[in-house]
């Protein structure tokens, strides 16, 4: 088979290096991927958002699987051109993406459905949130831009004068741009965080290993949300009844609530959970997979991902079993200075093999998430820059590699947390 991946980040590098291990998969093109995917699959630079070009793209290199990985192609209906077109796509239509690219749909959602959720009101404009954040008693609130807004859209308000700030930055300055046109603020839920991805084609759902991310840029979960600084799998606070109780109240109902719409989900639905006293509750849901979630639930995915993407495409999944390893997996996000603010591009990184992987280290694997490829040299050129991921027999094993190899890694103002599954 011949495929074609949409997106370049760490994600994109995971998914592109767990198919690989497949002897199914002949060749990967990448677009516009990255300067480590460049080292396991063709580039092309067309912009993950360009519909036209990367249909185009997809006929000139006559694929037999296009998948779609980014959040922002989804939300605009990359898949339903590709289909269009002729493809077998993975990844939502425009319409099933809506469950991450809104959250006001996504919350109206889970009211209508009664899938439980934090309480929470909808704005669509300024004064009358903020005559609600002057009335509001139960501090902590948190304000979410209604769109997209690369996982940074969620701000966490201890009191009012935070919250009236946070409401600023959204409807006034616009930092969110138009993903805040819109807001949703709502109840302030305590309790573990856990990331449940799952294939789904509308008809059954399987999990995967449960993970939990760490959003806070710093040590101790301070400093601002990120897309995440690292990542462990599966979570230790996620147990079998849990599981199951998520299964009953959450999964399957939000797979049948989207069919009973008129928007059937076929692709990753990633559930954004929260273990409160009284039972677990979705935070968010994501159309596809996380990252750095991707780093490491791929690892620990033991069945061919290329046959569970057909089994999606095909509407077959009840057809295979899904399997994982056993023990544990680990990723700490290496990022630039500064980041998730201002940051500065195009430090040289020390320590790379000329395959973008330690030298000497194949006890870890390194997912490039904003990399470049100049003269054989990397060079960084995003906020989070490499992934650093280890699957071991237990995550204290896992953790230990990563943490290992990222001492072996250099480049100016380089930036992780040191506190990654603690």
């Amino acid at each position: 088979m011949k495929i074609l991946m949409v997106g370049g980040g760490g994600r994109e590098h995971a998914l592109i290096m767990k198919l690989l291990e497949s002897p199914k998969v002949e060749k990967i093109y990448c677009a516009p991927g990255n300067g480590g995917i460049s080292d396991y699959a063709e580039c092309f630079d067309v912009d993950a958002c360009d519909i036209d070009k990367m249909t185009a793209l997809a006929k000139d290199l006559d694929v037999d699987l296009v998948f779609v990985a980014p959040d922002d192609p989804l939300a605009i209906g990359m898949t339903d051109a590709l289909e269009k077109a002729g493809f077998r796509v993975f990844g939502p239509n425009k319409a099933a993406a809506e469950i991450e690219s809104s959250k006001i749909f996504s919350k109206n959602f889970m009211k209508k459905y009664n899938i439980p959720t934090a309480e929470y009101e909808v704005f669509e404009d300024f004064n009358s949130a903020k005559e609600y954040i002057e009335n509001y008693k139960k501090f902590p609130i948190v304000l979410k831009a209604d769109g997209l807004a690369l996982g940074k859209g969620v701000l966490i308000c201890k009191d009012k004068n935070e919250a009236l700030d946070g409401l600023n930055t959204l409807m006034i300055e616009r930092k969110m741009g138009k993903a805040g046109d819109k807001i949703v603020a709502e109840e302030f839920l305590s309790g573990p965080e856990v990331s449940v991805l799952a294939f789904t084609d509308g008809k059954t759902l399987v999990p995967m290993m449960s993970s939990k991310d760490h959003k806070r840029a710093l040590d101790n979960d301070r400093g601002l949300n990120t897309g995440g600084m690292g990542t462990i799998s599966p979570n230790p606070y996620y147990t079998k009844e849990i599981e199951e109780r998520c299964f009953e109240e959450i999964f399957i109902p939000t797979m049948e609530g989207m069919n009973k719409e008129g928007r059937t989900f076929k692709g990753c639905l990633y559930f954004g959970l929260m273990l409160t006293e009284n039972g677990p509750k979705v935070i968010e849901y994501n159309s596809r997979f996380g990252d750095p979630e991707a780093q490491v639930v791929l690892p620990m995915l033991k069945t061919p991902l290329i046959d569970i993407l057909d089994a999606v495409v095909d509407e077959k999944l009840d057809d295979i079993e899904i399997e994982n390893y056993k023990g544990a997996a680990a990723c700490v996000m290496v990022a630039s200075g500064g980041y998730p603010e201002k940051y500065e591009k195009g430090y040289k990184i020390d320590g790379l093999s000329d395959k973008g992987q330690l030298k000497d280290n194949d006890e870890v694997f390194i997912y490039h998430s904003g990399t470049k490829k100049e003269n054989g040299e990397y060079l960084t050129n995003g906020g989070r820059v490499l992934g650093v991921a280890s699957r071991a027999e237990n995550l204290q094993t896992a953790l230990d590699k990563v943490y290992y190899a990222i001492k072996q890694i250099n480049f100016d103002k380089m930036h992780y947390r040191k506190d990654i599954g603690k």
